[in-house]
């Protein structure tokens, strides 16, 4: 069996709990499915343990070593809405003036260190200009993703009307906070085939379940399961920056799931799963039951159906192994990708210098004329065609023709012959449900989950999150909808975690997604399924603008700019 645990030997279990961040009035859930604040079950023996509080508002500093604390400003620099970087000299913090208070926590995100500075001050949260995430000015918690982690908060203070800050040094140099969280010193009297908590996928989604589950004081065994051979990382990166390893892109380091006792079985697919036996069956026969199950699958990359499609050099980037060798082939050869999709526009861009050729094949006869327009479509396409970029729009593949056992040409329907030494195929995606279809879960005509506002289905007990969903999204009026955004995919990891803890949190959260080709970025808010009319502001030809999409009221709009 693949993971980073081993099979447990049977010795007595110990329970400890590191204090989580804040008091919870909410009953916690039981390995037997009864809520109970003070006793669990393991393998039929209660054990008993209690949560203290840890207030929010302490800020403690063991070290006084560690403790550094200066004066940042005058209390008139800073008017209300106005953030600034201050340095304290062994590190720089972040300085926000809202309602009449001062506030400081960290500067940079920890998502990817975006300045926090050049984000957005509204309502008591900053949100970062890069990617989104969101954090709470009082605190530095997370509200809003992506991140894993928060931002450290430091004391202020004012004296003859200067602003002080004391800050941990550690802190200023990490520039993030990790939650606390619960954690189990010993799983060994576990039965290996039984889990509290099962959670099949380890993609965003059931990595932030794991993790919320342990913040909100959770104690019991958590299994996730996953096909990939690795630890949880961030997909995203396969096309934006296809060299990668994947210990560059790992979202935890193996070290974290060890420590805080999230199981990870590594390369084991799950191939039925028994509702009314709470039973998950494995595909090399293994059982395991659980008491609650998340489900998040992902999606399954869409194949060609032309003749050729399985030669060598045909490729699906899957995996950082896919993405790491379609670079090392491609370099100073001919490669076509097939479909206009942001992966494959993504992986164009980042192979148009690396690669001799770059030959792109699409259906329509401009690039993401579905989400954003023909208008903003064409301005990419302009753009990727003056950095070599070659398009054959409004055709598709007919055949791949190989020599000697390897790719060599692709042939169009349009009667064009590309020369091709690698091929990415980018053409959709479709859930990975397959394996629920005479489970009972409710799955719709094209095999997406049903899911409510809290992630759960229609089975009580088993949640589903992330590309495989669909959910009610609360800005279209509740509409059932699919949004397969990295962003949403951390979010229902953590509303189907709360509400395996019957916190009763409902998804309100806005779409949002970005991608970045040849030093410029562009960024979607909102969610749109066709549109009566664009409204652009700016310079489109450079890509400096705002495109506003509005159908019957609706609206959602993108952004461009450089890097």
């Amino acid at each position: 069996m693949g993971g980073c645990f081993s099979k447990p030997k049977p010795v007595e279990v110990k329970i400890e709990v590191v204090i989580p961040e804040k008091e919870r009035s909410k009953e916690e859930m039981s390995p037997n499915g009864k809520a109970s604040p003070l006793i669990y079950k393991v393998n039929g023996t209660a054990r008993h343990y209690h949560l203290e509080e840890h207030p929010i508002a302490s800020i403690p500093y063991h070290n006084p070593k560690d403790v550094v604390e200066a004066s940042v400003c005058h209390v008139k620099d800073l008017e209300n809405g106005q953030m600034r970087e201050v340095d304290l000299g062994c590190g720089k913090a972040l300085l926000i003036k809202e309602s009449g208070e001062f506030h400081a926590v960290g500067h940079k995100c920890p998502h990817y260190g975006a300045p926090l500075v050049k984000g957005i001050l509204s309502k008591g949260r900053v949100r970062c200009p890069w990617h989104g995430a969101c954090f709470n000015i009082s605190t530095g918690d997370i509200e809003d993703f992506p991140s894993l982690d928060s931002l450290p908060r430091f004391q202020v203070k004012i004296e003859k009307e200067k602003v002080y800050i004391r800050a941990s040094k550690q802190a200023l140099q990490t520039q993030r906070r990790t939650k606390m969280m619960a954690k189990c010193i010993s799983l060994s009297n576990y039965n290996l085939s039984s889990t509290n908590v099962l959670i099949i996928g380890a993609g965003a989604a059931g990595l932030v379940c794991a993790e919320t589950l342990r913040q909100e004081g959770f104690s019991d065994r958590i299994v996730m399961c996953t096909m990939d051979r690795h630890l949880p990382y961030d997909r995203p990166k396969l096309s934006k920056s296809m060299d990668s390893h994947p210990e560059q892109i790992a979202l935890r380091p193996k070290e974290f799931f060890c420590t805080y006792d999230i199981e990870v079985l590594t390369e084991m697919q799950v191939v039925a799963v028994d509702v009314k036996s709470k039973i998950a069956v494995f595909k090399d026969g293994f059982k395991m039951e659980y008491n609650k199950l998340l489900i998040a699958t992902g999606n399954t990359p869409k194949t060609l159906s032309c003749k050729g499609k399985e030669m060598e050099n045909v490729f699906n980037i899957r995996t950082p192994e896919d993405a790491n060798r379609v670079v090392k082939l491609a370099t100073s050869k001919n490669v076509v990708i097939v479909g206009a999709s942001f992966l494959g526009m993504e992986v164009a861009a980042y192979l148009a210098e690396r690669a001799h050729s770059v030959s792109l094949v699409e259906l329509e006869h401009v690039p993401f004329k579905k989400f954003f327009g023909e208008r903003v479509g064409r301005a990419v396409m302009k753009m990727f065609e003056n950095n070599r970029v070659k398009f054959y729009m409004q055709t598709e593949v007919s055949e791949l023709r190989e020599q000697e056992g390897k790719l060599k040409e692709v042939v169009l329907k349009s009667g064009k012959v590309l020369r091709a030494d690698v091929c990415v195929v980018g053409v959709g995606a479709v859930p990975a449900t397959g394996f629920l279809k005479q489970s009972g879960i409710n799955i719709d005509s094209k095999g997406f989950i049903v899911v409510n506002k809290m992630m759960q289905t229609n089975i009580p007990g088993v949640f589903a999150a992330g590309d495989a969903v669909t959910f009610p999204l609360a800005l279209r009026n509740n509409k059932k909808v699919n949004v397969p955004h990295w962003q949403m995919a951390h979010m229902h990891g953590r509303i189907a975690a709360l509400n395996m803890l019957a916190h009763g949190t409902e998804i309100s959260t806005v779409p949002y997604l970005w991608t970045a080709m040849f030093g410029k970025s562009i960024r979607y808010a909102g969610h749109g399924e066709g549109f009566d009319d664009v409204v652009i502001q700016g310079d489109l030809d450079e890509l400096k603008f705002v495109a506003f999409y509005t159908k019957t009221g609706d609206m959602s709009w993108l952004t461009g700019k450089g890097s």
